[in-house]
Parts: structure tokens; sequence; C-alpha cells
């Protein structure tokens, strides 16, 4: 999602919430602190250059159970940092505390946000020398096409 997304579904919403890959929300008392741009700026194992930039926000729980962010202060929060901070539109990177900083994807489906995880991938698979997977195959389908392949004196071994 990128940030223009976000800012044109907040007027819509009565409240922020978010939810996490598993299913659970992260709870309602939770504080955006930060809210940046961040770029990155790195050599593939192909040796290509390139350069990612996303808008990053950061999701905290605090002991703070009064609280509650409302979408227009999001939307405040969010316009504030395209003023001072000149960020750009670019795709959401949401940073959300589990066993260690996990990095998400952001989504949304109609009533909350969603936090997509993140994966790695090789950008230079073409480069770096990994065969490419090769088709699995059941061994039963194997069998039914030849039921005697696998029998003593069959071939199969």
């Amino acid at each position: 999602m990128k940030l223009s997304e976000i800012k044109a579904i907040l007027p819509t919403l009565e409240n922020v919430a978010f939810q996490t890959p598993d299913g659970t929300f992260v709870p309602e008392h939770f504080h955006v602190t930060e809210v940046g741009s961040i770029q990155k700026h790195f050599i593939d194992c192909g040796g290509t250059i390139r350069k990612e930039q996303v808008v990053n926000f950061q999701l905290w729980n605090a002991n703070d159970f009064e609280h509650r962010l409302k979408p227009t202060k999001l939307l405040n929060i969010i316009k504030l940092s395209e003023e001072k901070l000149g960020i750009e539109d670019n795709e959401i990177e949401v940073e959300y505390q589990s066993d260690t900083i996990g990095k998400y994807d952001l989504g949304f489906n109609g009533s909350h946000f969603l936090l997509i995880p993140k994966t790695t991938a090789c950008l230079a698979s073409d480069a770096c020398g990994i065969p490419a997977e090769k088709p699995k195959i059941k061994l039963s389908e194997l069998r039914s096409a030849d039921e005697n392949s696998c029998t003593p004196g069959g071939g199969c071994c």
C-alpha cells in the first residue's frame, strides 16, 4: 500500500486497527512512534546496484491503556512528516514488535489494516547460480503409470 492510499482510506474510518498475520489485532492502545522515510542503497549478489525507498510506520504498545489513535490524528502525523521530512508517495513498511522487530507490508480489507509478512528473495537469481526448482512429482503417479516398474526385476533401482 502506498502512502496516498492510506491517506485516502483514513478519512473513511472511525478507528484505526491493524491485524497481524496470525489474525490477532495490535492492541487498540498502540502508538505510532515513528513515521519516516527509509532508503536502502545496496548491491545484490549479481553485482547490480539498487535503491529502495519506503515510508516507515513504527507501531508500539505502551502501558497507556487509555490511548486510542484516531484516523484524523494519524492523518495529521502523516501530513506533518510529508511537510517536515519531504516524505514521498512510496510503499509503506510497518515495524511491529513480536519476538524481534518484524517488518510488514500494509494491506487493507475494507475495515482494518493488515500486516502482511515480508519475505527475502534473491534479486539476481539468474546470476547467483541457484538452480531453478525442479517440478515435484508424486511417487504414486509414477506407480500408476507403470504398476510393475517397482517390482523385483522391474528396473526401478
